[in-house]
Order: structure tokens, then sequence, then C-alpha cells
């Protein structure tokens, strides 16, 4: 009886230190901390038509990933001086199951640097300069920026596409849509829509239609303002 409880016991033993052997020779598959700084697309909502494209407020859009998911999503938005003194409500951000206001007391004015100035990696920041180049102010005697950012979504940012809408109630309305988010491992927001591709909301047909060619080379979707 002894040799016997003996044999089990060198039998589980053995059985163990195989199976210990085959985990360290094969271990279980681990996401990969990895993420792409450019990596969130948006897109208008149709976005098989030819660009630039234009629709009426509010603008309707896609965003999505290229390959890896983008925690945490925040939409940050980006307008001129003349849209920020025009405003006449709050600019509201919807999606399936949720929304987001944004009183003109949440955007902060900005003349240089990089926004957001804290909370990202070094290369997810947006430039100001660059951005007033998009945007069509540089140079201008009024080139300041207001900007504000916070989340949105009911989720994490995938490659299957998402709808949202945004609404700027200005009578200067001109305006860039941008999105952050987080790699699976970051504790920074280390994802974003590249620089030149961003939503773009602005008032008519007769302004975009001056800036057509430089936005159209970078890929930049114009939205137009319902007239009353």
């Amino acid at each position: 009886m002894k040799l016997k409880i003996a044999l089990t016991v060198l039998t589980l033993l053995a059985v163990a230190s195989l199976s210990s052997y085959a985990l360290t020779r094969n271990p279980a598959p681990v996401e990969a901390c990895v993420g792409g700084t450019g990596e969130i697309r948006i897109e208008p909502h149709g976005s098989y038509y030819p660009l630039p494209i234009m629709l009426a407020s509010p603008a309707t859009f896609n965003v999505s990933v290229t390959a890896h998911t983008a925690y945490h999503p925040n939409i940050l938005l980006v307008m001129t001086n003349a849209s920020y003194q025009g405003l006449i409500g709050d600019v509201v951000v919807e999606w399936v199951g949720g929304s987001s206001s944004f009183p003109s007391s949440s955007f902060t004015a900005v003349d240089n640097g990089y926004v957001p100035p804290s909370g990202t990696t070094p290369g997810v920041r947006y430039q100001v300069s660059g951005l007033k180049n998009h945007i069509g102010v540089n140079g201008t005697a009024d080139d300041t920026l207001w900007y504000a950012y916070g989340p949105f979504l009911s989720g994490p940012i995938t490659t299957t596409p998402q709808t949202f809408n945004v609404t700027l109630p200005s009578t200067h309305a001109r305006m860039l849509v941008y999105a952050i988010g987080k790699s699976k491992c970051s504790g920074l927001f280390d994802m974003r829509v590249p620089p030149t591709r961003a939503g773009f909301v602005v008032p008519d047909l007769a302004p975009i239609l001056l800036t057509l060619a430089p936005f159209s080379a970078f890929g930049l979707y114009a939205i137009k303002r319902r007239k009353k």
C-alpha cells in the first residue's frame, strides 16, 4: 500500500512538472501593450463621397482606429476666436447612448504652445501654430484659438466605426474636431487623429472655397452650417 501511494505521488509530481514545462515553453497569449500615435480616424458619415465633404450642421462623423483599440476616448474641439465670440449656445457632441455639452466657459484661449497642454505623450499634443494653419487664421490679426476637450462615446474606439454628431451654434462657425485616446497600458493619452485629418466645421460654402486646394491636399473635411 505504501509503495502504491508513493508511486501515485511521483506520478502526480511528474505530471505537474510536465505541465509547468509546457506552460513555460508555450505561455498563454497576452494582448500586447501597443498603440500608434496617429491611429485614430475621424471621417464624415458616408465617407465614400469625394473629398472634401460639406454637410449641414449638426455634422455627423464616424470615428475608428486603424489597428489598436483606443481607450478613454476624448473629443478635442478647436475653434477660431470669431467662432468663440459668436457662440449662441453650447457646443454639443452626441453619440449612441450619450452626449456631452461644452459651454463657452469650458473653452480655453491659446496663442502658442500645444493642446492639450498636459496629460499626453509628446507626440500626441497638437502644435498651436499648425492648428492655426489648418483652421486658416495663421498670420491674421485675430489668430487666437479656443479649445476644449472631454470624454465622449460609450466605450473605446475600435476598428468598427462609431457615429457621433457635433453641433456648433455660432454666428461665425469655424472649428476643428479631433479625438485622442489611450492605448491598452498607457496612463497618458498616446493616440490621436493625425493633425491634418480633423473634422472641419465652417459657416457656409464661400469661405471654404477660398481655401479648398490646401485643405483637400491635407484630407480635411468641411462641414457647413445650415442657414436659417
